[in-house]
């Protein structure tokens, strides 16, 4: 199809007007209008399910991109009915007229949706509905030393998550048969299993070629890291992981969450085993509680077999109780500030700011009752250095709980352990918030540059002044206690009738020196003894134990360590016999 344009006054072309061309109809059958409007559709349905398929928004008149894809099926729409349309006698203007036409159908339909996201974002505005945001998440008073149960010493989960993943890099580097094929995740969850705070994350296929190669038996196994033994666990599996998020075209997750629930509204999805080691995708549901687009929270979550595709939808208050993880923490400090913004309306939030309260820029978690809570630190919203109490927020229920407590916020705790051993240069992670003695205490890990745990620390949220650091977790405990004594915060019975009175669990191993060595690394000379008839090597640091300088071979010695014998394993003391 063409349009042919003709000069009538050939002599002043330069100067011509509109006037002077003319459009001649083009020649040949003319198309059916029915049949234009039945092909235009049929293009835009084709451009739809593409654009679907790729870019999987939801249909839910809550989701802002459901207005963008009819936005671009009304644009699409247009084009081909122009395309596909013939032009009218009467030259320009005839043609212009007919586009008018056209586009009047769609130009409605685009006005309308206009309307309707400028409505639901201004009824979701702060100012009209504060206290609908100060809502989403309200908060009951806790007793500190009632609700958070102490622990032993021997049972702290000492893994962020960036230690767990590279334990999990490690063990993976082991074995031969999946390393060449797959990696290891960057995302791991943090969840109770069998009574243990441990962290599970899956593998991704290896690049496109390699997915090709094993795409047929899926992924074949996923990590469970010990939080506390800091033990890998690689679970095998019978049948293979066919849905994850490293798979392609209908076997990738989000398009089997989309097309399985083309209306639901994700929030979050996280990887988690249930009490036989089953892997599951849980899919966090979003519902909108302010105006139209605003005012996010969890309605339920889909529970989906890793393994076999099958899905099921539960409320929230039906979620099986092994599932640790339905709200985000993100999530739940986003409905925190807002209700620490908004607690005493609009105006107050940026005017009188009374009782105003925001979250430091941290959180962890605390496996309690069997599930998994967020804990943030609670301060004034002028963000000064010090917290006014925190929050503890259970990831699967909701059920938030607020402890007044002056002190320390989590980054000055930091500060405080790097600069008592600011000689080593180590790092602080972010903290952990145990019950000692009914008192709070941060507990962290310092980190060398290699981002390697070298020492523990515990810091009084109360007092952060009372640092204590050591090798090892027992270590630590010791000087924290003698700490709290010294300064009057505990008696010497208080204490030996709190966590702090329990020795972690360890075990010994005695022979003759067969083989001495040392390495120097990140600054400490580090020993390591084999002894005979034990195959395994034990080292430690020459700055915890002066004792392994003078030792040769040949010497009887007793060696005390923690946990499982590995080739090479960590020794909190040596005695010579």
């Amino acid at each position: 199809m063409s349009v042919v344009f003709q000069f009538k006054n050939f002599k002043n072309r330069q100067k011509a007007g509109p006037e002077d061309y003319v459009w001649e109809q083009p020649t040949g059958k003319v198309m059916h209008p029915a049949l234009r409007v039945l092909l235009s559709l049929l293009i835009t349905l084709i451009f739809g399910g593409i654009y679907f398929y790729l870019e999987l928004p939801a249909i839910n008149i809550h989701a802002m991109e459901f207005y963008w894809f009819l936005f671009l099926l009304c644009v699409v729409y247009t084009i081909s009915r122009i395309l596909l349309g013939r032009v009218k006698a009467g030259g320009a203007r005839g043609y212009l007229s007919y586009i008018k036409d056209t586009m009047k159908l769609p130009l409605i339909v685009t006005a309308a949706l206009v309307v309707i996201v400028a409505a639901g974002t201004v009824t979701g505005l702060a100012i009209f509905r504060s206290s609908s945001y100060a809502n989403l998440l309200t908060t009951e008073t806790g007793d500190f030393a009632t609700d958070v149960a102490e622990i032993s010493l021997d049972q702290i989960p000492m893994l962020d998550s960036e230690s767990a993943n590279n334990l999990a890099n490690r063990k993976l580097g082991d074995l031969s048969d999946l390393v060449s094929q797959f990696s290891v995740s960057e995302n791991s969850s943090q969840i109770n299993y069998k009574g243990k705070p441990v962290r599970v994350t899956y593998l991704n296929y290896d690049g496109f070629f390699k997915w090709w190669k094993n795409r047929s038996k899926g992924l074949p196994a996923y990590m469970i890291i010990d939080m506390v033994t800091q033990d890998v666990d690689v679970v095998r599996l019978e049948e293979g992981i066919r849905i994850s998020p490293s798979e392609l075209f209908n076997r990738k997750l989000e398009r089997q969450l989309r097309f399985q629930y083309p209306t639901f509204i994700f929030n979050n999805v996280n990887f988690e085993i249930d009490e036989e080691g089953t892997p599951y995708w849980i899919a966090s549901v979003t519902e909108k509680k302010v105006g139209l687009f605003n005012g996010d929270d969890i309605k339920g979550a889909v529970l989906l077999n890793a393994v076999t595709g099958e899905s099921q939808y539960y409320p929230v208050a039906d979620v099986p109780t092994w599932v640790d993880r339905v709200y985000s923490a993100d999530l739940l400090v986003q409905q925190y500030n807002l209700h620490g913004a908004y607690v005493h309306g609009f105006l107050n939030s940026y005017f009188g700011q009374t009782d105003c309260t925001v979250t430091t820029s941290g959180y962890n978690y605390i496996a309690m009752d069997d599930d998994v809570w967020m804990y943030t630190g609670v301060t004034s919203i002028t963000s000064d250095r010090g917290n006014i109490g925190f929050i503890l927020v259970n990831q699967r229920t909701k059920e938030a709980r607020y402890y007044s407590c002056a002190g320390a916020e989590e980054f000055s705790a930091m500060s405080s352990a790097e600069g008592a051993v600011q000689q080593y240069n180590y790092d602080a992670t972010f903290p952990l918030l145990l019950n000692i003695a009914d008192d709070p205490t941060y507990f962290m890990a310092l980190k060398d540059t290699a981002g390697l745990v070298k020492m523990y620390a515990m810091v009084n949220v109360q007092q952060y002044q009372i640092v204590a650091t050591g090798s090892t977790v027992q270590n630590c405990q010791e000087n924290y206690r003698a700490l709290l004594i010294e300064k009057g915060i505990l008696t010497e019975e208080e204490a030996d009738n709190s966590s702090l009175s329990e020795t972690v669990t360890s075990s010994q191993a005695s022979g003759v020196i067969r083989e001495i060595r040392s390495a120097s690394m990140n600054g400490d000379t580090y020993y390591f003894f084999l002894l005979e008839g034990d195959p395994h090597y034990y080292t430690i640091n020459a700055r915890e134990c002066q004792l392994a300088v003078i030792l040769n071979v040949g010497d009887k010695v007793t060696i005390s360590y923690s946990g499982e014998q590995a080739d090479i394993t960590p020794a909190s003391q040596i005695e010579k016999n």
